[in-house]
């Protein structure tokens, strides 16, 4: 099954591809990410496709931090609602436990897990995978990320007191001891950042609880994530509906495979994209046609109709109305009938 994460990760890629000689949008091709996902923070892809990115970048620059680069870069804005609800907590203790319960549902092969004892408190770092373990590139942008969250709370002075990674010494180690400001252990048993137990009290300035408890309860209510082809089709349908580009060819870009793939996972599910992209369409269209200043001609072409007239068939065999009639309050009736 395909892990997602939401394309905000990708918010900082083209300026360190350019940064170290790249061009952004060759290598997005080359590992088939959308490039439209550069403008759409909130759209799901498939962490496969960022993980070969990351890795062929940092081959073709000869840049072994690319990972830490983009991690340098980001913040808590990159994580999306998980982010918000991180930066509203009233300690870093708080603050941990929400980035470790929540951060599936900004990246859904990404895993915490915390354990304290007196004087240390370690985070390691799970990323699932094919691979026995996660690319370097992949663990250095989710582990430096981290660093940089914590240390956007607690301000710039302070350090880890440990980081161990599971991979080999890069040629150079002074750059991981410059960007962690502390002691890098390579060829460790696993990837972690090791902090004070007495940063976990410490308290953080700006957070506003009540603010963080409504953020907690909207959270809460998207948490679960999709477990099924079919769920995670019908996310990334969703998604791609509303930028106007929904195509199962595009689909297949944000899971990482083909259509082929698509149409044959869907059909063991009992289901199929036509039947998904259909339910998707009538869930938006009468949400678009209630503002009667949006040309029909303008939602024709979001949903991905090849004309109005097109649309305009499709609603009536949906619906058993025209959009005129919807519009004017006969959908209750035509509703009945066609159920009839």
């Amino acid at each position: 099954m395909t892990d997602l994460i939401r394309s905000a990760s990708l918010t900082y890629y083209p300026e360190v591809a350019r940064s170290v000689g790249l061009d952004p949008k060759q290598m997005m091709r080359k590992v088939r990410l959308p490039l439209a996902c550069l403008d759409t923070p909130d759209i799901p892809i498939a962490v496969s496709g960022l993980r070969r990115l990351l890795e062929l970048s940092a081959e073709a620059s000869g840049a072994e931090d690319f990972g830490l680069r983009l991690a340098e870069r980001g913040g808590l804005t990159n994580f999306g609602s998980v982010g918000l609800i991180v930066r509203e907590q009233a300690t870093i203790g708080d603050a941990i436990d929400a980035f470790s319960r929540f951060i599936h549902v900004h990246h859904e092969g990404m895993k915490l897990d915390v354990t304290r004892n007196k004087t240390t408190v370690t985070i390691t770092l799970r990323l699932r995978g094919r691979q026995p373990s996660a690319p370097r590139q992949s663990i250095d942008m989710a582990l430096g990320s981290i660093h940089r969250i914590i240390q956007s709370l607690l301000g710039h002075d302070w350090r880890p007191q440990e980081v161990h990674l599971h991979y080999p010494p890069p040629r150079d180690r002074k750059r991981y001891r410059e960007f962690f400001g502390c002691s890098v252990t390579f060829n460790a048993g696993d990837d972690a950042i090791l902090l004070s137990a007495h940063d976990m009290d410490r308290r953080i300035p700006s957070a506003h609880p009540l603010i963080a408890s409504y953020l907690r309860k909207r959270i809460e209510a998207i948490e679960t994530r999709p477990a099924s082809w079919e769920q995670k089709v019908d996310e990334v349908v969703r998604a791609l509906l509303a930028t106007g580009d929904c195509t199962v060819e595009r689909v297949a870009e944000h899971l990482a495979c083909t259509r082929r793939t698509i149409h044959r996972r869907l059909a063991e599910a009992g289901t199929s994209f036509s039947a998904i992209l259909d339910a998707r369409r009538a869930e938006l269209v009468t949400q678009l046609i209630e503002d009667p200043a949006r040309p029909l001609a303008a939602i024709a072409t979001q949903l991905g109709f090849s004309a109005q007239s097109a649309m305009a068939r499709w609603f009536r065999t949906r619906f058993g109305c025209t959009i005129t009639e919807w519009r004017r309050g006969v959908r209750l009736h035509a509703s009945t009938a066609t159920a009839a």
